[in-house]
């Protein structure tokens, strides 16, 4: 792929090929681009399984994903809180931490595969 390489190119591009290809091509290529939700509606969906399995090492990814895609810091909080409830409050701590060391560190981008 010719411009700047991936998110997955970095990280796994030389160790798991097929990953990246697969990564990139099928879940950014293709599910991420289908009609049937926007991709802030995505991202709210995405960062709520994240919390919900309390899958870290991909949350702070999405976290900056969703802000990129136009949820709101206070949306994304409000959606942690309400989730507290049903995935549990160490979960919600550990997104709620997550989202704050972000804002302030004021990184998020609009380019979800990068």
């Amino acid at each position: 792929m010719p411009g700047e390489p991936t998110a997955a190119q970095q990280v796994i591009g030389g160790f798991a090929p097929k990953l990246v290809e697969l990564t990139d091509g099928v879940l950014f290529g293709d599910i991420w681009e289908r009609p049937g939700l926007s991709p802030r509606d995505r991202s709210l969906v995405t960062v709520a399984a994240l919390v919900a399995l309390y899958r870290t090492g991909q949350l702070e990814a999405h976290l900056r994903i969703a802000l990129g895609n136009g949820l709101t810091k206070d949306e994304l909080i409000e959606a942690i809180i309400h989730l507290a409830f049903y995935a549990g409050w160490p979960n919600a701590m550990t997104a709620i931490t997550t989202l704050r060391s972000l804002v302030e560190q004021g990184g998020h981008h609009t380019d979800r595969t990068r």
